[in-house]
């Protein structure tokens, strides 16, 4: 993250199903909306109540955004981290306009009302052991073994 930008976390559901997209140069785009409504106990009542329901409007890209479209949809509740940037054009009138968005980094399934099933993915294989430098690929009497983190 840069000096200037503004961290937000989302905890909230998924308005529809994430939109998987392309640029021309190949870079995967999923673009989704996050609801998030705020409760708050009302002791007079003595029950919960909703607040005022904000819908953010979020993006991600590459990896992060196919495994969006591939895992979560409509309804998914989520906790997502990432900038809020603003976007700024002028429509087909000459009118100036402007939104926030939620430049997303990292999106998980919340499990406070659920279970989940996490099935782990790697991007690429380029041996048994894939691309994890941490990976154990023989014994330590092996010479491409060794303790040593790979940095």
């Amino acid at each position: 993250m840069s000096f200037g930008e503004t961290p937000v976390t989302l905890v909230g559901n998924l308005t529809d199903d994430p939109e998987l997209k392309f640029t021309e140069g190949g870079a995967a785009l999923a673009k989704f909306t996050i609801a998030v409504t705020p409760r708050t106990f009302d002791r007079t009542a003595n029950a919960w109540k909703d607040g005022t329901t904000a819908f953010y409007r979020c993006a991600a890209w590459r990896q992060l955004a196919e495994h969006v479209a591939d895992s979560l949809k409509k309804g998914s509740r989520v906790v997502a981290s990432g900038r809020m940037r603003q976007h700024d054009w002028t429509n087909e009138q000459g009118e100036k306009r402007s939104m926030l968005a939620v430049e997303v980094d990292d999106i998980g399934a919340s499990i406070r009302f659920t279970t989940v099933t996490i099935n782990a993915k790697r991007a690429t294989q380029s041996g048994p052991a894939g691309d994890d430098p941490w990976a154990k690929t023989g014994t330590a009497d092996d010479a491409k073994f060794s303790e040593e983190p790979p940095f």
